[in-house]
């Protein structure tokens, strides 16, 4: 898959991401740090690629409807999540390949313990 990866997010993700087979691209070497929620969207959804982001305002369907979107995947993180914590969690999602096969068209909400995939 290829991923788009948002700027609350550890520079070391792109690095997990490819050790699963997957491309990334980070928002930070594209010109859109600090871009605002809709811009990002829009550049995933124009380059077909999966955005991975800590930002739950990417979890509503109202307005990021799964479908139109190459996947998004959502980390619940806590506020003081370090890099190690949300990394972690991160691979316990991609190791479950059943998992990320779904995400193309959908919404995955990864949380320690749980993911939820949601359609729009």
């Amino acid at each position: 898959m290829r991923f788009l990866v948002d700027e609350d997010l550890p520079r070391s993700t792109d690095d997990l991401l490819r050790r699963y087979g997957h491309e990334a691209v980070d928002v930070r070497d594209i010109g859109l740090r600090g871009a605002k929620d809709p811009q990002i969207a829009s550049y995933a959804r124009s380059e077909e690629l999966c955005l991975v982001t800590g930002d739950f305002d990417f979890s509503d369907i109202r307005n990021y409807p799964p479908g139109e979107y190459a996947g998004l995947v959502v980390l619940k993180l806590p506020r003081a999540a370090t890099a190690f914590f949300i990394l972690n969690l991160l691979e316990s999602f991609l190791q479950q390949e059943d998992l990320v096969a779904q995400i193309p068209g959908n919404l995955a909400i990864v949380e320690p313990g749980r993911v939820r995939i949601r359609t729009a």
